[in-house]
């Protein structure tokens, strides 16, 4: 997918901005590009991909919503980063039997005056049996009272979204997952986190202190049975992150070929070779619906794109030479170094997913 002139030029002039929290020029108020940038991506339809049309989208498949994210984080990861949050939250409330929260909720995420924040993470990642989930629930005749935390979610757009949290019903002893608004009494969020980079992603973390859920905010009350359906599209549209960035540097790399580095080309043409072929797997698996019941092959997937993006990267900064290393002459490729850096500790990070798969082998064989 490519994205329109209008959109690629805004992302890439405000790319540093979105990266650094700042305007390039350093001066902390000196661009509203942060708080643009779901407008932004509102207006030129990205959020709509890959819904139903009779649900505000446009039509389209999963893939085309991982292709789109792609192709902004081609440009900005942070802005990817936030088009995935924005457009898995979206999938959440589509997967979701709840159709009146998905009613009410899905026409302002669309058109991004509303934000969605996945807080999955953590349920992910106790989906695989890497951890348990943090957020504890007590019945009250209302709904629900809730205590835990989501150590880092972005998209977390101040007094202006919500988040989905897994978490344990002590009540009914199963665990199931909740869509939490901003402004639920308890509910508090911390000043964005200081990152490296991504710095205008609205990435922070949240408590909940007896913080009080009514029932409407339920999205389903089987984790078990929620989790595995929503999973291939909050993986598969993460590893757009990797396809952009791996994209834009291979680019970036062959742009500098004419510069006596045309010995790259061997590398950078196998590479891509291997690209496309993962795309096309990711692609393949999602659409057959394989990784609901097999995620193996999303895990290893996700691992090895990121391996890609980092080597694409790698590619680029030899291409690149000296001028890859001066302010103002490096085309973007230290920013874009950040952002590979980043790629493989994104929830679940590689080393969880590793740990996942060497898991299972052991089960195996044992």
């Amino acid at each position: 997918m490519k994205l329109s002139e209008d959109i690629a030029g805004w992302l890439d002039t405000h790319a540093e901005a979105l990266d650094r929290g700042t305007h390039a020029s350093g001066d902390r108020n000196a661009s509203d590009a942060p708080a643009e940038l779901l407008s932004t991506l509102a207006r030129a339809g990205l959020f709509r991909i890959g819904v139903p049309a009779a649900r505000g989208g446009t039509g389209g498949t999963t893939t085309d919503a991982v292709l789109a994210i792609a192709a902004t984080a081609a440009h900005s990861q942070a802005a990817g980063f936030v088009f995935w949050a924005q457009r898995v939250f979206i999938e959440y409330l589509l997967q979701s039997p709840n159709d009146v929260l998905a009613a009410r909720w899905l026409p302002p995420l669309l058109d991004g005056t509303f934000a969605g924040a996945t807080g999955l993470s953590n349920a992910m990642k106790y989906l695989g049996g890497i951890e348990s989930l943090q957020t504890q629930l007590e019945p009250t005749p209302e709904g629900w009272i809730a205590n835990g935390q989501v150590p880092w979610a972005t998209n977390l757009v101040k007094n202006n979204f919500a988040v989905a949290v897994a978490a344990d019903d002590n009540g009914s002893g199963r665990p199931g997952v909740y869509a939490i608004p901003h402004d639920a009494p308890g509910v508090t969020r911390s000043p964005d986190l200081d990152l490296v980079g991504l710095r205008g992603s609205s990435t922070a973390s949240l408590r909940f202190t007896d913080a009080r859920l009514a029932r409407e905010y339920l999205l389903h009350d089987d984790a078990h049975d929620y989790l595995p359906r929503v999973r291939p599209a909050f993986l598969g549209m993460q590893c757009g992150l990797s396809i952009g960035l791996a994209q834009r540097s291979i680019a970036g790399a062959r742009e500098r070929g004419e510069a006596g580095r045309s010995i790259l080309s061997d590398e950078l043409d196998a590479l891509a070779i291997t690209l496309d072929e993962q795309t096309r797997l990711l692609s393949e698996g999602i659409e057959s619906r394989v990784f609901e019941t097999a995620p193996r092959g999303l895990f290893e997937l996700r691992i090895g794109l990121v391996d890609t993006a980092i080597a694409a990267t790698q590619l680029e900064v030899q291409a690149r030479g000296g001028a890859g290393y001066m302010v103002g002459r490096d085309g973007g490729l230290a920013r874009r170094w950040r952002e590979a850096s980043f790629l493989p500790i994104v929830t679940p990070s590689l080393v969880q997913l590793r740990t996942a798969l060497a898991e299972a082998r052991q089960r195996k064989v044992a």
